[in-house]
């Protein structure tokens, strides 16, 4: 079952290792703008994304399977019908503990998979909405 419970969203977001899978270029897209701000917060922005070189200062990645450094968070800015396929390359890792879909990113089969496998699983939510109201601004 997708996390909801704003306790278990907290404990989410208490980790530091994100890497973004389709982190964008584009200033004026939610896949730059989120990870942006979440990297003005303190986290760690890994991204991926095969057509660039550096994104947020940081180098990008063709793939997860390709990041060197460990994970915590796989979050993603790709179509639905990507997920599964970024679910089986993130659970060819051993090391991530969440996977986080975008607002309007959704894909039940999917989550099931990862969480059959031990990996939380949170859908359809904005990492940096959320970040905002549980840990910039605490609300129960």
């Amino acid at each position: 079952m997708p996390v909801e419970d704003n306790d278990d969203l907290r404990r989410i977001l208490g980790y530091d290792r994100v890497a973004v899978v389709g982190a964008s270029t584009s200033y004026e897209k939610a896949a730059h703008i989120v990870p942006a701000y979440l990297q003005r917060h303190g986290y760690e922005i890994i991204p991926v994304n095969p057509s660039a070189d550096e994104i947020f200062g940081e180098q990008a990645y063709d793939s997860l399977a390709d990041v060197t450094e460990t994970i915590d968070i796989v979050e993603i800015f790709r179509p639905s019908e990507e997920v599964p396929e970024i679910v089986e390359q993130t659970l060819a890792r051993d090391d991530v503990k969440v996977i986080w879909m975008q607002s309007g990113i959704r894909n039940d089969d999917a989550a099931r998979t990862a969480e059959a496998a031990g990996v939380d699983v949170v859908q359809d939510h904005c990492m940096k909405v959320e970040h905002g109201q549980l840990i910039r601004h605490p609300m129960d």
